[in-house]
């Protein structure tokens, strides 16, 4: 069966372009060009990807995403983000909501479309519980429990709220302890493909998972920063 792909897109001719070149390349496509029918269409066909943009008539698109990713049929629903906006603000906000990627107006439909097989690869790749043969792990750290299986960590006990991409980059940094990272290894490891240097993709969810991880943000006890290059986890006797 073929994968469903949910456009939310105002513009009439983008909206068309995306649905003919997307069709054609063996999606089944939905389509609303507004954010209301989005979430709408979004919970009663639960598409396997949703392209999303930004600036939309009644509700923009930070908001649907936000929404999205706060209600539990939905929120392990992948989202591409489209729009004009290139200002890094714009993207990083994105990203924070918990969007999966983003791709910027004008683009190239070669490059989406590349996009999305990557973004429904990383997916089925995680829902399925398949993996790099670490599947079946649960790994501690300290008051860290990692179920690589189930795709849980709990601290102290206390589940967390981990998206997958934290979830990802968690447990690359975990099974490589004491080994620094660059951005652009962990961009391609967890992302799939280059991301041109936009290395500020790894920062901001680095920040995150630190967020609720780490006892103090300022003082990280998992997560270093190795300035100007990337990141390691410390090795305190991984399990």
């Amino acid at each position: 069966m073929s994968d469903k792909v949910l456009i939310i897109e105002d513009e009439q001719n983008i909206r068309e372009l995306l649905n003919f070149n997307i069709s054609n390349a063996g999606y089944n496509v939905y389509a609303a060009d507004n954010g209301s029918d989005g979430m709408t269409k979004a919970a009663e066909i639960l598409p396997d990807l949703i392209i999303l943009d930004l600036m939309l008539p009644d509700i923009d698109g930070f908001e649907v995403c936000k929404s999205l990713k706060s209600q539990a049929n939905t929120k392990s629903i992948p989202i591409i983000m489209l729009t004009a906006k290139s200002e890094e603000f714009d993207k990083i906000l994105g990203l924070e909501l918990g969007a999966d990627d983003y791709i910027t107006k004008p683009f190239s439909i070669r490059e989406l479309l590349a996009r999305i097989k990557v973004v429904l690869r990383r997916s089925k790749i995680n829902g399925s519980g398949s993996n790099d043969g670490e599947g079946n792990e649960i790994i501690k750290i300290d008051d860290l429990k990692i179920d690589c299986e189930k795709f849980m960590v709990t601290k102290n006990g206390i589940p967390l709220d981990l998206t997958l991409k934290e979830f990802e980059l968690l447990k690359l940094l975990v099974l490589n302890k004491g080994r620094v990272l660059t951005r652009d290894y962990l961009l391609d490891k967890v992302w799939g493909y280059e991301y041109s240097g936009e290395t500020r993709t790894v920062d901001v969810h680095i920040r995150h998972l630190r967020s609720k991880i780490e006892r103090d943000d300022n003082h990280p006890q998992y997560i270093e920063t190795v300035r100007g290059v990337g990141y390691k986890f410390r090795d305190r006797g991984v399990r």
